[in-house]
């Protein structure tokens, strides 16, 4: 081999091995851009007890005549603290994850059915912590079958008489807020179910 072709094949080396060494930083650029980032949610110290698609309402009083407004569509979940085990009801809208209900299920709602549908319930929140300031909602939620709806209620309910137990034992006050790590008597038109113009179907669209 003549000492030119050395010399060209030397180069042509130097130039693989740049070409290799850009690759490997674009790589690393792209893997870095990848990076998965950890979101805290508070949901990691958490139980899911429950969980179902759903779309929800809230009842408007600002406005007249006092109209249902819609929430949002996504997953409603009960979830229960590994420490606490206090159970509240967490729902997420679709996509942008935005919290639609946050709040502890206490002994006070009550779930009552929504007139003209066998796939939702409509209840009365004390103090709902979705959005600042917290504040007192009455809520519908309908699901895309009778079925869906049922086992909604068997486990709202359940988790009602478990944070109640939860309560009795340790001598406090149902929980009203999950935000906050003590708890206060709700008032008094928190203790009774409101009766706002019911939804009807043609107000909630079929979950899909």
């Amino acid at each position: 081999m003549s000492q030119r072709d050395k010399d060209e094949d030397e180069k042509g080396d130097e130039g693989a091995a740049a070409v290799g060494a850009e690759e490997d930083e674009t790589k690393g650029i792209i893997s870095a851009g990848r990076q998965q980032v950890d979101v805290v949610t508070h949901e990691e110290d958490e139980e899911v007890l429950f969980k179902m698609r759903a779309k929800l309402f809230r009842f408007d009083k600002s406005t007249t005549p006092n109209s249902w407004k819609e929430r949002g569509t996504g997953e409603v979940k009960l979830l229960k603290h590994k420490q606490t085990q206090k159970i509240r009801l967490l729902m997420r809208r679709d996509k942008t994850l935005k919290v639609c209900a946050n709040h502890y299920v206490s002994e006070y709602m009550k779930l009552t059915v929504n007139s003209g549908s066998d796939r939702s319930w409509v209840w009365t929140c004390p103090r709902d912590f979705a959005e600042e300031p917290p504040s007192e909602e009455v809520f519908a939620i309908r699901f895309a079958n009778s079925e869906n709806a049922e086992k909604f209620r068997e486990h709202f309910e359940e988790a009602q008489k478990s944070n109640e137990r939860l309560s009795s034992a340790r001598g406090e006050t149902p929980a009203a807020e999950p935000s906050s790590t003590t708890t206060s008597t709700p008032t008094s038109s928190s203790t009774t179910q409101e009766t706002p113009s019911k939804v009807t179907e043609s107000e909630t669209p079929s979950s899909s």
